[in-house]
């Protein structure tokens, strides 16, 4: 394996399609920390770093560096992790790396979003010279109008700023070269994938104008503004990109399983396991929302009052106390009264016990006393 690889981080099943992540100039992939774990439920996310950024090498780009040289690193890195063809979102730079393997590479785009993006940045100038600056005073005039650049007034995200003021100068301003040089308008009717251009609103470093000029020009792609929003929009308005990215994006039973289990374990409950998802438990996760909440809640057959009787019934019978008080609240949210849930784990003393229904009735009388509503 090259020493050149971008650093990267990996969630989702393996056995999931595969969905690259791009990030922007002088952020690290943490720019997706709140899109990422909900993409990674029907899909194999992969997040990659700019060289000398977020920690990373920054000795795999140099001066006069292209998007095309950034490409050919991203493509090394799917070759490395047994990808072949993936879908592709990025925002600033990372959106122009997704263009240009859009229009280059389109064996391997399956599918794309560009965010805040652009097929040209304004003109070499503006990036020569924050290139020199950055080389000859280091990344601190920079930092200093990060919040102005990314940002809407009085909004900001202490760890990306701090991304921003620890990365590598050299690598910096070399991914400054690279937005210099870049400009694929001229290519664009030539991209094939399906895709979905998302402009903030309220960005001033690339305006909703120059992701309409690639949704005019490339075939039947589409064009999503976001209020409110600046230049880094997953971070600032992740719901409103995540929206976007599962329409663009097929999910299939995932992501239909997604909203049916944070609508009846409530976002709260289905935030904390996200958050708590690693490479050991992502499939699992994964195999939940698909199978479980994907296939068998989304069945019409029995309405989600009569599941969750159901599956009161059972996790009684099986003693899984934890489950049980998750599913006393998922039947509050699903209709059942509390004398309802009570009736059913009356049912269960004849058919699973008395001691099974006694320590179920304990359970529900604490999860009703802290919700008695």
């Amino acid at each position: 394996m090259t020493t050149n690889l971008l650093a990267h981080r990996v969630e989702g099943s393996p056995s999931a399609p595969p969905l690259l992540l791009g990030p922007s100039l002088g952020t690290s992939y943490a720019l997706w920390d709140k899109v990422a774990p909900e993409l990674s439920t029907g899909h194999r996310v992969v997040r990659w770093n700019l060289p000398g950024h977020g920690g990373a090498p920054a000795d795999a780009i140099g001066p006069g560096a292209t998007v095309a040289d950034l490409a050919a690193l991203v493509l090394e890195l799917a070759d490395s992790l047994g990808v072949g063809r993936f879908a592709y979102a990025g925002v600033s730079l990372g959106g122009a790396v997704g263009l240009h393997l859009a229009v280059h590479h389109p064996e391997r785009v399956s599918s794309l979003a560009v965010i805040c993006s652009s097929a040209h940045f304004n003109g070499a100038k503006p990036w020569e010279e924050r290139a020199a600056l950055v080389r000859r005073e280091g990344l601190g005039p920079v930092v200093a109008t990060a919040d102005a650049r990314w940002f809407t007034a009085g909004f900001t995200v202490p760890e990306l700023v701090r991304d921003h003021r620890d990365a590598d100068p050299g690598a910096y301003a070399a991914c400054c070269d690279a937005l210099a040089a870049f400009d694929i308008r001229d290519r664009l009717g030539s991209v094939t994938a399906p895709t979905l251009l998302i402009a903030g609103r309220e960005d001033p470093a690339t305006p909703p104008a120059h992701l309409r000029e690639i949704a005019d020009a490339v075939p039947g792609a589409a064009l999503v503004e976001i209020p409110g929003a600046s230049h880094l929009a997953p971070a600032q308005c992740p719901e409103a990109v995540l929206t976007a990215l599962r329409t663009h994006f097929p999910g299939g039973a995932a992501r239909l399983g997604m909203r049916v289990r944070r609508e009846v374990l409530g976002d709260e409950h289905v935030d904390r396991a996200q958050a708590r998802q690693s490479p050991l438990t992502a499939r699992f996760q994964d195999f939940i929302s698909r199978y479980a909440w994907g296939e068998i809640w989304t069945d019409t057959t029995l309405s989600r009052r009569e599941r969750s009787m159901i599956t009161l019934t059972a996790l009684v019978a099986h003693g899984h106390h934890d489950e049980l008080a998750l599913h006393v609240r998922a039947a509050l949210r699903n209709g059942l009264a509390p004398e309802e849930i009570g009736a059913v784990l009356l049912q269960t003393a004849v058919y699973c016990g008395v001691p099974a229904a006694n320590a179920a009735f304990a359970v529900a009388q604490r999860v009703l006393a802290e919700d008695p509503d």
